[in-house]
């Protein structure tokens, strides 16, 4: 059955290197055999994939050729022709033969997790595609499955290569269960983290968080057992360590997105020197505005009721009760905003007086719009502060902006 052992045998060689010759040429023999066996396996179990699953109405069975399982199953076709053939292999030393027997055994395993990762990744696909798993964080907790199972693969392999039960292993491991905890330190922080993260929903797929610290402003595209990815709005990509999300400052604006408004609050700056009170002309003036002047009317008959009832001597503004510009002002961009018909009157709407500082009176607009879309709600509020800025000017104040000083000689 070895005819070129007998060969060499016959021309003199020694029996050691006949055989380590007739062995080396058994071996790529056998090993191009099987590789062809693969080609032909991979083709005919690939192929017979593509009609079941086209014939299907499933995705599944789409998925499972998308990650690579026909190709992979093909792969056990060699183990199989390779475990037959091992007793013609060694040529009757059994010390090569177990050596052979465990190599193609390691092989085995390897293929074993190989399939296995392919329907994993199968798996996280499909739960991926249902809404109630869509925005949870599965790449986490198939990362920590793949973890396990590879190590599981690697403590199989060493048991089989060294002829020791698993269980010697696993006593060895907790010898080292020091320096493990210190390399996978990260892994087992991010897979503590992301437990945490889907357990309390901090953080959702499509949600958009802000990270100062590292630079992150932007929709998170993906959570797995090492990182958080974000895509920020320059289309540029961060990747945060997912267990910095629980020690980490992190803004989530999931509440406004879900909330019924998207808010607007912006200040602008009155000069304290335009403030004063306004006089008859003036007022019949701001009276004229139509959405205004029922507000206007109302408030001159109260102030005018209020100085009759006290006897105050009206001659001097100072004296009782006078309406002035930033008052009037102020109750006209609320009297806007109430009626503007893209601010969400069921929300907080209002303009509001803040402390004085050296920039002037701030003037705060704080209200909702209806629309959250980024770029109409920045539309929207420009239209109403350009509304507002130009109405300013009717009320006799002026907006604060720096002046450039003329340079002393």
């Amino acid at each position: 059955m070895h005819p070129l052992y007998d060969f060499l045998i016959h021309n003199n060689w020694s029996k050691t290197w006949a055989w380590w010759a007739d062995f080396t040429a058994i071996t790529i023999i056998l090993l191009f055999i099987s590789w062809i066996l693969r080609i032909i396996a991979r083709f005919i179990i690939v192929n017979a994939s593509h009609k079941i699953s086209g014939a299907t109405k499933t995705t599944i069975d789409d998925a499972l050729i998308e990650h690579k399982l026909p190709k992979n199953v093909s792969r056990f076709v060699p183990y199989f022709f390779l475990h037959a053939v091992i007793p013609f292999w060694s040529n009757g030393n059994d010390k090569i033969d177990s050596w052979i027997t465990a190599i193609v055994d390691v092989y085995a395993v390897l293929v074993a997790i190989l399939i296995t990762r392919s329907l994993l990744r199968t798996f996280r696909q499909q739960l991926q595609k249902q809404k109630q798993f869509k925005d949870k964080p599965i790449d986490s907790y198939i990362q920590v499955v793949m973890i396990f199972l590879w190590g599981i693969g690697i403590l199989l392999a060493l048991s089989i290569l060294s002829g020791k039960e698993l269980v010697y292993f696993f006593t060895g491991l907790g010898a080292i269960s020091a320096v493990i905890l210190l390399v996978f330190k990260d892994t087992i922080l991010g897979f503590v983290a992301s437990i945490q993260i889907s357990a309390n929903d901090l953080v959702r797929i499509g949600d958009w968080i802000t990270m100062a610290s590292y630079g992150a402003d932007g929709d998170v595209i993906e959570i797995n057992l090492s990182t958080i990815k974000v895509r920020n709005f320059d289309n540029t990509i961060t990747t945060v360590p997912t267990y910095k999300l629980l020690s980490s400052s992190i803004k989530n604006w999931r509440g406004m997105s879900e909330s019924d408004g998207r808010r607007i609050k912006r200040p602008l700056f009155i000069r304290a020197s335009s403030v004063r009170f306004l006089n008859e002309k003036e007022l019949e003036s701001v009276s004229e505005l139509d959405r205004f002047k029922t507000f206007v009317e109302n408030k001159k008959n109260e102030i005018e009721a209020y100085n009759k009832a006290t006897k105050t001597n009206t001659s001097i503004p100072l004296n009782g009760r006078n309406l002035t510009n930033l008052g009037l002002f102020r109750s006209y961009i609320q009297t806007y905003l109430s009626q503007h018909p893209n601010i969400n009157q069921k929300l907080t709407v209002m303009c509001r007086q803040l402390a004085p500082t050296p920039h002037g009176i701030p003037l705060e607009v704080y209200a909702f719009t209806s629309d959250k879309v980024w770029k109409n709600h920045e539309e929207i509020s420009a239209d109403i502060f350009d509304h507002i800025l130009a109405s300013a000017s009717f009320f006799q104040l002026k907006l604060f902006e720096f002046e450039q000083q003329a340079a002393v000689l």
